[in-house]
């Protein structure tokens, strides 16, 4: 569905939960991922979530990352506010050969133009964890400013870090790419 140079982001489907629950096995993914505390999940358990996930009538976007033909992660946007026109943005890069190579800033690219131009929203969020500095990194090169923090919020890992909240603003994100 949207495609740039290097990846496509397509509608997620029931087959790809194979590689969601693969990438699930990874604990540091896990981990850097930011949700609940990691805990194993079956292959059935993911393919619920995907099915109750698309029983309802949500107006996200999941979508599946695909570069060189292969599903190499997940993102999407969601948690829409029609009235103040903004959502909330996740990725997750599963597949460690396509770490730091900018692939996680291309698909984020590709969100943000659909956001904006798309869904005709004004801004876009997202929280990540203070022990994520390639994630915080990779949000600050697509034009996301770091807006808060919640200190100490979360318990990762055996200890105590930070939430990290971000956000880019529609005008923000039109100057960058020289348009107004």
């Amino acid at each position: 569905m949207l495609k740039g140079k290097r990846v496509t982001l397509r509608a997620a489907r029931r087959e790809d939960m194979e590689s969601v629950h693969q990438f699930g096995q990874d604990l540091d993914l896990e981990i850097l991922g930011g949700g609940d505390p990691p805990h194993p999940q079956t292959l059935e358990s993911c393919q619920s979530d995907y099915d109750e996930h698309t029983s309802k009538e949500k107006q996200g976007g999941f979508f599946t990352i695909v570069a060189d033909e292969k599903v190499i992660g997940f993102a999407g946007i969601f948690n829409f506010n029609h009235t103040n026109r903004n959502c909330d943005l996740g990725i997750g890069i599963g597949d460690r050969d396509y770490w730091s190579k900018g692939y996680g800033r291309e698909t984020i690219g590709l969100l943000l133009d659909y956001a904006f131009t798309h869904r005709n929203l004004n801004r876009v969020h997202l929280t990540t964890h203070s022990d994520n500095p390639r994630a915080i990194a990779c949000y600050l090169a697509s034009g996301f400013r770091e807006e808060g923090r919640l200190r100490s919020h979360v318990w990762s890992a055996g200890k105590f870090i930070d939430e990290v909240h971000m956000g880019v603003l529609r005008e923000e994100w039109l100057a960058e790419r020289g348009e107004s």
